[in-house]
């Protein structure tokens, strides 16, 4: 058993990629992930803390250190099966949740140190231990109790819907989910590129779901093919998880020219309609020369690597504060910096021009510095008078965010919404202002991240079984609901 000065005199092991030149050319996954050895010394860093803060660092509460300590021990079946008894998206959320800004900033090792990058690497194991089991092909399946004889509908197979219905089934309910898409995932499909999520990862997580029972109906738009309110009268309890998916525009002049996608549908075309593969795969996509993507954010970066992935000769990122401010998880800048993308930073699009033939052919844009800090707590940025000049492009990508999905607040009238857009519920239960409707994830928050996403539906699950059971207060009076979204 190594002391604690022994684990703190331990680097953290770095995980094995693609090399830059080689990756931009495929969409094959960038990071290659841990061998068992590299696994096992990253875990012998970890100090076991008794208070453990990692724990209150994850929205879903796994037990970090007791999962690790077996990851330490050889034990990868162990750690798997502890991370699953209050995480059934491992895979997934080893590789896209912030951990960074969660589990690992409050890590103890890293205070120690005095340097957060010292970390104990808390996604890279969780990914290991998925990758493992799903490697064996030997994925074990909970023990489920009795039947309750209840019934829950989950609107949405985002991350948010899938913790929901794999809570609910655990706890002895029939679950069915609607899905407006052919495929599971909600924006782990259509929104996260595969190099960065190959979707034969989401769909083996659901694959799980189905084989413990969950039924999914897919092509399924709630709020057209079928009504919420048809669904509140047919299930003993309704979960509303559909998203963030209503793509923000600048709402600047030639926004409609042709070659201008928004993130959404650009990311949709290559990811979940496989683009990349035309004409093997019969969606296309403009495959422009010169691409420039909007934004600074997580999207934004996987748009911009996309596109040089699609053929693009350079993929460029214009956004409007400084590096500093951007939103985008720092390895994913990383990453896009090392393929090639160029970072026009301090910059913002005033207007898109385009050819007499209704094609984009460049943007006029505008200098920005940097004033005082806005809401958001980043500085503001502030327009450069007679700054302006033009950059050429073929494709212009919008990617400043999303707003909450429409359809069902605005088909729904008995569902309250606040000013954004977004549904509001009682905090505490995630129940909506219509009876035995919850909510949770990019529908209530905002676009928010995967792992907050599965928080909300987690406490979301806990209240349904409790309404469903009949332990649960059945209306609002009792507690009235906060309002939880923020400006998508």
């Amino acid at each position: 058993m190594l002391k604690p000065k022994e684990r703190l005199a331990i680097s953290p092991q770095p995980m094995p990629e693609q090399d830059p030149a080689e990756r931009r050319k495929n969409v094959q996954e960038v990071p290659l992930g841990y061998t068992p050895e590299l696994a096992m010394k990253e875990a012998n860093r970890c100090l076991g803390c008794k208070k453990a803060p990692c724990i209150a660092g994850c929205p879903v509460g796994v037990d970090i250190p007791a999962f690790i300590a077996m990851i330490e021990q050889g034990d990868f079946k162990g750690a798997i099966a502890k991370i699953k008894e209050t995480n059934l998206l491992p895979a997934v959320c080893g590789r896209v949740c912030p951990q960074e800004e969660q589990c690992q900033l409050v890590c103890t090792v890293a205070k120690s140190h005095k340097d957060r990058n010292k970390s104990v690497q808390i996604g890279k194991l969780e990914r290991f231990a998925a990758d493992f089991e799903r490697k064996s092909g030997q994925i074990e399946l909970p023990v489920l109790p009795q039947k309750t004889g209840r019934r829950a509908a989950v609107v949405g197979a985002g991350p948010a819907g899938l913790t929901v219905a794999g809570d609910l089934i655990k706890l002895g309910h029939e679950v069915t989910v609607f899905e407006a898409f052919h495929k599971p995932g909600g924006v782990l499909g259509y929104g996260i590129p595969e190099f960065r999520l190959p979707k034969e990862i989401v769909y083996t997580e659901a694959d799980t779901l189905e084989r413990l029972g969950v039924e999914f109906r897919y092509n399924s738009v709630v709020g057209k093919s079928v009504e919420l309110s048809e669904l509140v009268s047919q299930y003993d309890s309704v979960f509303v998880g559909t998203g963030a998916g209503l793509p923000n525009f600048m709402r600047i002049p030639g926004e409609n020219l042709l070659g201008v996608y928004s993130a959404n549908e650009y990311l949709t075309r290559a990811n979940l309609m496989r683009a990349y593969e035309f004409p093997n795969a019969d969606t296309p996509i403009i495959r422009g020369k010169t691409v420039i993507t909007v934004g600074g954010g997580n999207v934004a970066m996987d748009s911009a690597r996309t596109a040089l992935r699609m053929g693009a000769d350079r993929s460029i990122i214009v956004y409007r504060r400084s590096e500093a401010e951007m939103p985008a998880r720092i390895e994913e800048v990383h990453h896009a910096k090392q393929e090639g993308v160029d970072f026009h930073l301090l910059q913002t699009p005033v207007r898109i021009l385009g050819s007499d033939k209704g094609w984009v052919s460049s943007l006029e844009i505008q200098r920005m510095e940097l004033g005082p800090p806005d809401q958001s707590g980043r500085r503001r940025p502030v327009p450069v008078e007679g700054s302006n000049f033009t950059m050429p492009a073929d494709v212009v990508i919008i990617a400043i965010g999303n707003s909450p999905n429409p359809l069902i607040p605005q088909s729904t009238p008995d569902v309250q919404v606040n000013r954004w857009g977004c549904i509001v519920v009682n905090e505490r239960t995630g129940q909506t202002s219509m009876k035995g409707v919850f909510a949770g994830g990019d529908i209530v928050l905002g676009a928010a991240t995967v792992i907050l996403a599965m928080g909300e539906g987690r406490r979301a699950a806990k209240a349904m079984h409790a309404y469903m059971m009949g332990t649960l207060w059945e209306n609002l009076e009792q507690a009235p609901p906060a309002p939880q979204g923020t400006a998508g």
